[in-house]
Formats: structure tokens, C-alpha cells, sequence
């Protein structure tokens, strides 16, 4: 089974103000939706839509409107509760598609639910379970809560993924090999804060033909310990290196209407190719097809197969 681990997980709330966003000035919200967020929940909303057995790990309190979203999509999940309410995330869509977010840092949790939290998770995963622990921490976690949750889930036989940024990805790329991963799901931006350097520059060479910074730092990833490290680029494609080699695909072609939830989409489309016991070159075409899919769904919606189209001939091993 899969599951996932949100630690800080969101309403996602997508506006459209059908024209130019302006500051100072008022606009009118044409489209309006509110949608269960967070990057372990996306995730795992993309795994149930493929078929496959998933389960959502999330701090929420019972009352919370997030759970009755979830319940409504039918996703299994379980919550460890919280007196603070889920954060509330806004998504403005504005001309010329331009994606504006405003993010809520989230309610602090005590050393209790802290505590109370990681219990449930390890309580829930089981050996040879995937655990993918996704997204921000949330106000009180320590920063280095994603180093001590890969070494005890692996030491209960669990394989582990994290696709984070910022200063846990930092504790996490700063404990390696001793806290490694079996699978890492970086964007450009956040293999450049590994790098320390600017990752919008590492997409704009990727987009330019240029592969070799994103190539070496993967690679050097990988040889770090991490088992996967799947490298997003936008509309540049993506990147895997694994089992000694690196593969690289161009985004397939597809219109662009919010790419909100882009990068939760691809590593579910990677986790569903694992979990299908798919070849490396094809796990990328896999995430690469869910993550276009998405871009042309509105808001966070998370694509199901049938509109994902996987062609592994754009796949080439580099």
C-alpha cells in the first residue's frame, strides 16, 4: 500500500479573476472552488483515482471541513487531532495565465499532537509499505522532523519518499547518506536550495538543451544514498536518475490552465509506475503524463488515468 503523510495539509481555495490582476484594484471572482490540499493529499488522491490501495495520514480535528472533503472524494484517510483548524490556501488565476498564491502558514501543533502525529504514522505503515512524506511542516514540527521520520520508517521496512522544501529539505539533504530517502522529488527550485544556487536558472538551461546541471546534481543525489530523485523542470520535463543511470523527457504538449498541484501529480504518477513494477524510463513518462494532465485541470484538481496519456518513446537515457 501507499501512503501518504501531509504534514501540514490545506483547503485549497482557486479563484478566477478573468483578466489582469492588479494591485489596488478591484476585481470581480468569476470561478470559485475549494478543494482538499496539501502535497500528501494530492498525492494520494491521484493513487485512488488510479485504483490503487492508498491511505492519507493528516493532522486534522474531527470537526474540520477538510475530512468532509476527503470523505466526499472517497479517500481513505486518518487524522490525528488538533485544536487548531487547517490552513487555508488561495490560488488567484489571472490574465495572461498567471498564478498568483497566498498561502497560510498554518495552526502551530503542541509537542502532544506532535508526538500524537508520528505515532499514527508509524502505527500505520506497515513493511513494504510506500510512505511518501510530502509538503511543509507545520508550525511546531522541528525542521528536521522529515530526517528522523525516513530513519525510523526504513528501519520498520518501509520504503520512504519526500518531496519538501526550504530548511527540511536542507536538514534532509544535509543528512544524507545516514537519513536517505528511497526516492526524492525535487523541482528546479528546490535542487537549487540544495545547491545553493539559483534554480530557475538550472530550468532555463534545461528548457535551453542544457542538461548537465540538473544531470550532476541528481547524480550526485543518487550517489549520496538516495535510492530515486525524480527532478521536475516546468516545461522544460523532468529528470530521473536511479539504479546507476539518468533518464531524461521533455514535457509532452498540453494547454496550460493552473498548474497548482503539478508536482503532487507527477510523483503520483511515479509512485502508480513503481507500484506497477515499471521500468525506470517508463515510471518517468508515467509522472511526467500526470503532471501535464494537471496542468490543464483547473484549480488543484489531480488527474485521473483516463486523462493521462504515458508515451515512454519521448523517454531518453542520457
Amino acid at each position: 500500500m501507499i501512503v501518504t503523510f501531509t504534514a501540514n495539509p490545506s483547503l485549497d481555495r482557486t479563484i478566477d479573476v478573468g483578466g489582469p490582476l492588479t494591485p489596488g484594484a478591484v476585481h470581480r471572482i468569476g470561478a470559485d472552488t475549494t478543494q482538499p490540499g496539501g502535497k500528501g493529499i494530492n498525492v494520494a488522491l491521484g493513487v485512488h483515482r488510479a485504483g490503487l490501495p492508498v491511505l492519507a495520514v493528516l493532522p486534522a480535528a474531527a470537526s474540520d471541513p477538510l475530512l468532509a472533503l476527503l470523505t466526499a472524494e472517497g479517500l481513505p484517510h486518518r487524522s490525528s487531532p488538533v485544536a487548531g483548524a487547517v490552513r487555508t490556501n488561495l490560488t488567484v488565476l489571472s490574465a495572461p495565465q498567471v498564478t498568483t498564491k497566498l498561502n497560510e502558514p498554518g495552526a502551530r501543533l503542541t509537542s502532544t499532537e506532535v508526538s500524537a502525529l508520528e505515532q499514527l504514522l508509524l502505527e500505520t505503515a506497515a513493511a513494504g509499505d510506500t510512505v511518501m512524506l510530502s509538503g511543509s511542516l507545520a508550525p511546531g514540527l522541528p525542521t528536521d522532523a522529515y530526517v528522523h521520520l525516513v530513519r525510523k520508517l526504513r528501519a520498520h521496512g518501509a520504503q520512504v519518499g519526500v518531496d519538501t522544501s526550504d530548511a527540511p529539505l536542507l536538514a534532509l539533504s544535509a543528512a544524507l547518506p545516514h537519513a536517505a530517502p528511497d526516492f526524492l522529488k525535487p523541482n528546479a527550485e528546490e535542487l537549487g536550495q540544495i545547491l545553493g544556487t539559483d534554480g530557475s536558472l538550472l530550468e532555463q538551461q534545461a528548457a535551453d538543451g542544457d542538461l548537465a546541471g540538473v544531470r550532476a546534481a541528481a547524480s550526485d543525489l543518487h550517489r549520496r544514498g538516495v535510492g530515486a530523485v525524480l527532478v521536475t523542470l516546468g516545461g522544460a520535463g523532468g529528470l530521473l536518475a536511479t539504479e546507476g543511470a539518468v533518464w531524461y523527457c521533455p514535457s509532452p504538449p498540453g494547454p496550460v490552465v493552473s498548474t497548482v498541484g503539478a508536482g503532487d501529480s507527477a510523483t503520483a504518477g511515479y509512485l502508480i509506475a513503481r507500484q506497477l513494477g515499471e521500468h525506470p524510463a517508463e515510471r518517468l513518462a508515467r509522472a511526467l503524463a500526470y503532471g501535464t494532465a494537471a496542468v490543464g485541470l483547473p484549480g488543484t484538481t489531480i488527474p485521473r488515468p483516463d486523462q493521462v496519456h504515458v508515451d515512454p518513446r519521448r523517454v531518453i537515457r542520457l
